[in-house]
């Protein structure tokens, strides 16, 4: 696996000051070798959500690999995780090649930042920060030949409303949320219905 580490540098303005905050970016390659150019081009591509999220960032992670299977006729992957103060942006996208999978999930991924950007609220205003969320299992991780578990994930609930659990689950193009419920502190479960609608899975008593 190649690894490569570009620290952006951001301004943030504290009172008549400006401050500069550096924020990492991981390129690594998964059978895939990330070349001098190709990782320039990704930072370079990738690094456009900066400009969407500014100190909100506190770090992006690019991998790029191939899939194994030949028959596969978009075989060149990217993925993007992007971890902001309190939400993670994640974003795959895959085509014939290296550099036009990078163009595919860079556009997803502006995309996803305005939505995060317009929606998101400000927590530090009389609520108190918390801590990211973290990342849920991706789409497929749990899959396996022969039915079982296959793997146990550990998350950290937060505590959030409903409509701040549709934007974290939409970030995170997942089909389910787990958090706690800010008013009751119930552990619910939100999903993504068939219709497009989401629904709520509540605990009872049995």
């Amino acid at each position: 696996m190649h690894r490569s580490r570009a620290t952006r540098v951001s301004s943030e303005v504290t009172g008549n000051r400006l401050r500069r905050t550096a924020m990492d970016m991981v390129v690594k390659g998964r059978r895939f070798d990330v070349t001098p150019s190709i990782r320039q081009y990704a930072e370079d591509k990738i690094g456009r959500v900066t400009k969407l999220l500014d100190t909100m960032i506190m770090g992006i992670e690019v991998e790029l690999f191939t899939e194994r299977n030949p028959a596969i006729e978009n075989r060149s992957v990217a993925e993007v995780t992007v971890r902001t103060k309190g939400h993670f942006i994640r974003a795959r996208e895959a085509a014939s090649d290296m550099h036009s999978a990078i163009d595919l999930v860079a556009d997803k991924l502006e995309r996803q930042a305005r939505k995060l950007k317009g929606k998101v609220v400000d927590r530090h205003a009389g609520r108190g920060s918390k801590a990211p969320m973290p990342a849920l299992a991706e789409p497929g991780e749990l899959a396996a030949a022969e039915p079982g578990i296959v793997k146990t994930k550990k998350v950290e609930v937060a505590p959030m409303s409903a409509e701040e659990a549709i934007l974290q689950l939409e970030l995170l193009g997942h089909d389910f949320f787990l958090f706690a419920d800010e008013s009751s502190g119930d552990v619910v479960v939100l999903y993504r219905r068939r219709d497009g609608d989401y629904g709520l899975l509540q605990p009872v008593n049995a």
